[in-house]
């Protein structure tokens, strides 16, 4: 039995699994994504399960990939029935065809985040909202984690609903559905919420699949929301064979709303579940192995487990001590010159993991000095260009022309003499027939106060984009974008243009016709809303754009899944790992350890992990202190270079938040609130990163910082006397220093 071969003995457990409901708590590197295959294929081919009556969910597209070509691997019949995909991906396949049950119509659009906040900030201007107040990514925010708690905006009233600014929260929820709703799409969090409200609406559509999928797979279970954890639950609760595996050492997407403790609700709903953990490491050498159990051991309430391998110990890690940020991209370059000349490394091997994107910054520069070639994960993506986008735009229109922010994103792209004038008396005339944009278009004639030449524009646009839509019926994907790419004279714009930046323009517009085809190739059945549903649920990993052979540059967030032989992390400085906004609690503490921990595990065979004595921020040099989580290394496991100054180790702790600011920050300061002094709080418009301030009590800083926090902004101030402090603004008593 192929199935089986290779398999240690808990990964043999695992997938020989009889019925009933298994979780797998799966170590770093330690084989999860072999047995969650080899269970699959062990299914198929020992127990007689039809493919088609198996599920298995991952977060990402190239995760379902690898696991769908290890499992035909292991076995010779097509696996084309099993539904395999992202929890978005497999929600969209279920609603594409009930989505009808509850008030939509099939052909709905997934907008991303661009589209949400056009959709926002419409709302914001329809209410007569204070944009500055009413911010469209805060408020998006918060309406993103209503919906991951299965909250209508009904639903959005706490002790605190008659404060009028958590009454226009929810007026903007409300106004922000109801709009989604009369353009017929939905956004990323409905995907999910809309499923599990079909099937608590439809017993027989959820009986239906309760039925379907007799095997349920959930990969990275640890990273689970509220919404995905209730339709898995609803979905496992026919036959209850469910496999879910994860770690919680790994579940480092708090911030999002992944809920670490669905481990724990998964053993009270299922309490039957059996557990099984695996241990054995495949990736690693054992030294960087320990490395990493000494850093998450230092985590409360974990469930324990402690990774080993039988591989060779490996080289000790190394802890580089840098002058500065300019001398850390040195050292990295010299490192990996030292790797790499003699043929042992590839550019390929190497990964450069940092905390924030804003890290990458003096690492691509080095790299363009240096003349070598490398890849950023989480920069501007293939799919975010502007040409990319106007072409998706056009593509959404004609597959659901409701699609009302769509429509106004290409109705004059190219110009077609289509103002703002012009679209603005259009859309007064939509809101006065209760209609769509698209549907007031069709009925041109009637609208008031249109030039004749705005109406022969309209007429020729919507003559074109009907044109559109019965053609699609008609030939391929690939031929039809091609299509419509040259008929809207998108082309030939870019062509009259004939500059540099044109032409790199017309290339992503080639090779977004490769796309097409390539979809073509292995969906020829496919319609042209499965090609844009595919293009929307694709993650920033899955849309970074691949090289032979060049340096991988990325945040630890987005490396969680990735591994290199040789890893760098760097920026391993309080403030910046963990990052300051996390110190104000233990919880969000053993976040960013879990996060350093996954940082750590990325590395097969060599680890550098560098800190800065001075670091520039924000046009300021500061000194800065090495990470709490160096001094968690044992010293005999790790080479230091440079002296690591264990005095300043000292106060870890006195740079959280102190007892009084705690409660000051769970008080309800949404109605602008007196800062302690008996002043007014410093009008928050004022503030800007860079500003000088002064504290009543930590005197003189200067604000390198600024975050939405709920209803208020919070700044990282760097106080000349006391360092790193954060604040909320509506209460911080802090003025501006003048030149400032």
């Amino acid at each position: 039995m192929d199935y089986i071969k290779g398999l240690n003995d808990r990964q043999r457990e695992a997938v020989l699994h009889d019925e009933g409901p298994l979780l797998v708590l799966a170590g770093a590197g330690s084989g999860k994504t072999r047995v969650l295959t080899h269970r699959i294929a062990y299914l198929i081919e020992e127990r007689g399960i039809f493919p088609g009556n198996i599920l298995a969910i991952t977060f990402t597209n190239k995760a379902a990939d690898e696991m769908k070509e290890r499992a035909i691997g292991l076995l010779s019949g097509n696996l084309d029935r099993i539904w395999m995909g992202t929890f978005h991906s497999i929600c969209v396949r279920i609603l594409r065809q009930h989505i009808d049950r509850i008030g939509f119509e099939r052909a709905f659009s997934i907008y991303d985040r661009n589209d949400q906040i056009a959709l926002m900030r419409e709302c914001i201007e329809e209410l007569g909202l204070n944009e500055d107040r009413y911010k469209d990514r805060l408020v998006l925010n918060m309406v993103g984690r209503i919906k991951d708690s299965m909250a209508s905006p009904d639903d959005y009233i706490d002790e605190r609903y008659m404060d009028p600014v958590r009454e226009n929260m929810r007026g903007l929820y409300r106004l922000y559905e109801k709009k989604l709703k009369h353009n017929n799409a939905l956004d990323f969090d409905d995907l999910i919420k809309r499923t599990v409200e079909l099937f608590r609406a439809d017993s027989d559509i959820l009986e239906y699949y309760q039925r379907k999928f007799e095997y349920i797979f959930v990969d990275e279970f640890q990273d689970t929301n509220g919404a995905q954890y209730q339709l898995i639950r609803l979905l496992a609760s026919g036959h209850r064979n469910l496999c879910v595996v994860g770690d919680d050492d790994q579940s480092i997407f708090g911030w999002r709303g992944a809920d670490i403790t669905n481990i724990l609700s998964l053993k009270e709903d299922f309490h039957e579940a059996k557990t099984i953990k695996l241990e054995q490491n495949y990736r690693s050498t054992q030294n960087i192995l320990d490395v990493a159990n000494s850093i998450i051991k230092n985590n409360n309430g974990r469930m324990e487990k402690r990774l080993w391998t039988d591989r060779d110990r490996g080289k000790q890690v190394v802890v580089e001590n840098v002058s500065d940020q300019d001398d850390e991209a040195r050292t990295v370059l010299n490192r990996i010159w030292e790797h790499s000349k003699d043929g042992h490394y590839k550019l390929s091997d190497f990964a450069i993991l940092y905390r924030t994107n804003a890290q990458s910054r003096v690492f691509e520069e080095a790299f363009m000095r240096n003349d070598i070639p490398y890849r950023l994960v989480g920069g501007l993506k293939f799919y975010d260009r502007k040409e990319i986008k106007d072409i998706i735009a056009y593509l959404r229109v004609i597959q659901n022309p409701v699609d009302d922010i769509s429509l106004r994103r290409i109705i004059n792209v190219p110009r077609r003499g289509i103002g703002r004038v012009t679209m603005g008396r259009v859309e007064e005339y939509a809101r006065g027939i209760d209609s769509n944009i698209y549907d007031a278009l069709m009925d041109v004639e009637n609208i008031p106060g249109l030039s004749a030449r705005a109406r022969n524009s309209l007429r020729s646009f919507v003559d074109m984009m009907n044109g559109f839509m019965e053609r699609q019926k008609a030939i391929g994907i690939g031929e039809f974008i091609e299509e419509v790419i040259e008929k809207v004279g998108y082309i030939g714009e870019l062509e009259d243009k004939g500059d540099e930046e044109a032409q790199s323009r017309l290339n992503n517009i080639e090779e977004f016709l490769s796309v097409a085809v390539e979809f073509e190739t292995y969906n020829p059945d496919g319609s042209l809303e499965d090609f844009l549903a595919g293009i929307s649920l694709l993650s920033d990993v899955d849309k970074t754009e691949d090289r032979d052979d060049a340096v991988t540059l990325l945040t630890v967030h987005s490396a969680k899944g990735l591994e290199f032989p040789v890893v760098f992390m760097v920026g391993m400085e309080e403030g910046l790992f963990p990052i300051i906004r996390d110190s104000e609690s233990d919880s969000d503490i053993e976040e960013e350890r879990r996060l350093c921990y996954v940082a750590i595990t990325r590395a097969e065979e060599l680890l550098y992990i560098s800190h800065a004595r001075v670091r520039t921020i924000y046009g300021r040099m500061n000194y800065s202190k090495p990470s709490r989580f160096i001094y968690e290394l044992p010293e005999d496991l790790i080479d230091v270079k440079g002296e690591l100054n264990r005095d300043f180790h000292r106060g870890f702790n006195d740079m959280a938040i102190n007892p009084n600011e705690r409660l000051i920050r769970v008080r309800d300061y949404t109605r602008r609130p007196m800062a302690p002094s008996g002043r007014v709080a410093v009008d928050q418009d004022q503030i800007k990163e860079g500003t000088k301030v002064k504290h009543a009590k930590w005197g003189f800083g200067i604000v390198a910082q600024l975050k939405d926090r709920d209803d208020d902004r919070e700044a990282t101030i760097i106080f000349d006397d006391v360092g790193l402090k954060r604040l909320l603004l509506s209460i911080a008593p802090i003025e501006i220093v003048n030149g400032g």
